[in-house]
């Protein structure tokens, strides 16, 4: 379903995965034309859908299924998706593009993660895309729709296919996760609480806060994130999430030497730590309870993440 409706022609849509305004697809309108900007789970397809019945959007007439990474909550129905939009050309990163022509890899890893029995709940079925209808990027490349311009970034540190998209018409960016993940439970008087995302297996610091740099660079008047739809005030975002990974780093450093299974909890512990902090000095309310509700999975992905980046870096 359709959960806000912006200027420029932009909406944001429940993908439906795990828990209501948790994960955001963006269509954008512009000329009678359309383009998604990620697509959820296999399992979101059917509320995408439904949102090009409610806007008056035929499926012929989207041209673009703008993908920002290939990690299952984002691009988990891009196949799905293809096949109910016969025009559209789903583009990619070069470095994920294989994933979506075969998905294979995509499903084994993921099985070997959540189980098959969680994995199906959660992703249902992922269907590889013809690889005529895939576009694999460049730095700086243009995507025209109706009449504006979607430049890309490649934008690593959350993931090496991972990639922005500056929106011309709008003057805006569609940053999937690079700028963090802002719930608007934490919102205090319209303004947005950010928090990064350091999840494994290719999270980078110094690669992340460049991307931050380069996008904020860019002066967008507004972000929109995969978690969740718009944020403005993006200097001030920027920089407390610049903090945040920061911490984040010194952090995992502080246990460097331990065993994965000795740190993991007192990594978790001290990144919940820096989350309440910051959300306190924020100005939010936010008791424990909806803290773990909201954030206790980017915690434990957050806590994998640098267990992971520390093990990369040892081996360097």
């Amino acid at each position: 379903m359709i959960t806000h409706r912006y200027d420029h022609g932009i909406h944001a849509i429940d993908a439906e995965y795990l828990m209501p305004l948790f994960d955001a697809v963006h269509v954008v309108v512009d000329a009678g034309r359309a383009a998604f900007v990620d697509c959820g789970t296999a399992r979101s397809v059917p509320a995408m859908l439904a949102a090009l019945d409610e806007l008056g959007v035929k499926r012929e007439d989207v041209d673009w299924l703008l993908l920002t990474h290939v990690h299952l909550d984002h691009a988990g129905g891009a196949g799905q998706l293809m096949r109910a939009l016969p025009n559209a050309k789903a583009i990619v990163h070069p470095r994920g593009a294989l994933h979506m022509v075969d998905p294979r890899k995509l499903i084994e890893a993921s099985i070997a993660v959540y189980g098959r029995e969680l994995y199906d709940r959660l992703y249902g079925e992922l269907l590889p895309i013809d690889p005529s209808r895939v576009v694999s990027t460049s730095e700086g490349q243009r995507i025209a729709l109706g009449g504006r311009e979607f430049e890309i970034l490649h934008t690593p540190g959350h993931a090496l296919h991972h990639q922005t998209f500056f929106d011309h018409g709008s003057q805006s960016v569609f940053t999937g996760d690079t700028l963090g993940l802002s719930y608007r439970v934490f919102d205090v008087e319209g303004r947005a609480f950010g928090v990064p995302t350091t999840s494994p297996s290719q999270f980078d610091p110094s690669q992340l806060i460049d991307s931050i740099q380069r996008i904020l660079a860019r002066r967008p008047k507004a972000a929109f994130l995969t978690h969740y739809a718009r944020i403005d005030d993006l200097e001030r975002v920027g920089a407390d999430l610049i903090r945040m990974i920061e911490a984040h780093v010194a952090t995992a450093l502080s246990h460097e030497g331990e065993s994965a299974e000795s740190a993991r909890p007192a990594i978790r512990n001290a990144l919940k730590e820096i989350f309440v902090r910051e959300l306190h000095q924020f100005g939010s309310a936010a008791n424990d309870g909806t803290i773990e509700l909201w954030l206790g999975g980017d915690l434990d992905l957050n806590t994998d993440g640098l267990l992971a980046w520390l093990a990369r870096r040892n081996r360097a």
